[in-house]
């Protein structure tokens, strides 16, 4: 297993929202390439003196998974590494005992290292198989959907969650290419269909829909945000870094509700549902990379985190 090709994204800010100490409970629901695991561990400074391990670590994708075990090895028994998906964390975090914890973190979309293994079909470049899934244990991948779905939906699944006007256009010419095999193929021939006319590859969208619906990534974020809050003890933080408009719309959406004591519509003059808030909102406006993350590191670009406290 080689080692990581992903650098996690703003880090520094994370870091100085969940503010881990000595003594503390973790929760790093996205591993990836173990950033973010490491640097909270580094910041705990755990000793032989802890009880309990301070950070829980998971992520759907196993050699993700084989990759932060051996990055966060010099941190021994402080660690649980746990190969999940962030929708069942609930039930991952009771299992392995970690309720009431002091900070949770998702780096949402996918890894560097995803993006470059061939054989995963995450890559418009790539020759392998249009797999996307990143638990290789599902049994749905993007070729399965773009060769059998009809026409209508195909269109709906690629407007919906890759927010593509050309969407109808792009899944006509799908259809009447079938079968695809690989990312590459599925790259060329949205172009062609479509032509080249803005700065990102016409394609881009495209795959970003698949990759979507493979996952149930939205579905996933949707379910995950009130198991996340209910994780939290009282003053635990909550930091979530999106990559596109749809994933920030529900973690936006999800904060502001949950900061709020009534959520009955605005005609309703006594207030019917009873709701209480459970968060305080901590970043009014999301966090953006700085200029000199994104130099070095052009994938952070598109990044927006946005955090809350647990009342």
């Amino acid at each position: 297993m080689t080692a990581t090709q992903h650098v996690s994204v703003m880090t520094n800010e994370v870091i100085e929202l969940i503010g881990p100490t000595a003594g503390g409970r973790y929760i790093d629901a996205t591993a990836g390439g173990g950033g973010h695991s490491e640097a909270l561990l580094s910041a705990i400074s755990p000793t032989g003196d802890d009880v309990l391990p301070s950070l829980l670590s998971l992520d759907a994708d196993h050699k993700a998974v084989e990759r932060v075990r051996t990055r966060l090895e010099p941190f021994g028994d402080h660690v649980v590494v746990v190969h999940s998906n962030f929708r069942d964390l609930q039930a991952v975090a009771v299992a392995q005992q970690f309720t009431q914890v002091d900070g949770i973190v998702f780096d949402l979309g996918f890894s560097s290292d995803q993006l470059h293994d061939v054989e995963r079909g995450f890559s418009m470049t790539a020759s392998g198989s249009l797999d996307m899934r990143f638990d290789t244990s599902q049994s749905v991948t993007a070729a399965s959907l773009i060769n059998n779905l009809d026409e209508k939906d195909l269109a709906d699944v690629i407007y919906e969650y890759g927010e593509e006007r050309k969407s109808r256009r792009i899944a006509r010419s799908i259809v009447n290419h079938r079968p695809i095999d690989t990312a590459q193929e599925l790259a060329d021939l949205i172009a062609r269909s479509v032509g080249r006319r803005e700065k990102i590859h016409p394609a881009t969208r495209t795959f970003q829909a698949l990759r979507i619906a493979v996952n149930r990534e939205l579905d996933s974020l949707s379910e995950v945000l009130p198991q996340a809050v209910s994780l939290l003890r009282p003053g635990g933080r909550l930091v979530v870094i999106s990559f596109h408009s749809l994933e920030d719309r529900i973690v936006k959406q999800f904060l502001q509700t949950e900061a709020r004591d009534c959520i009955c519509p605005p005609e309703t003059l006594i207030c019917q549902c009873g709701h209480k808030a459970s968060v305080r909102i901590l970043t009014r406006r999301p966090l953006q990379p700085s200029v000199g993350e994104v130099a070095t590191n052009s994938r952070s670009r598109s990044a927006k985190l946005r955090a809350a406290e647990k009342l």
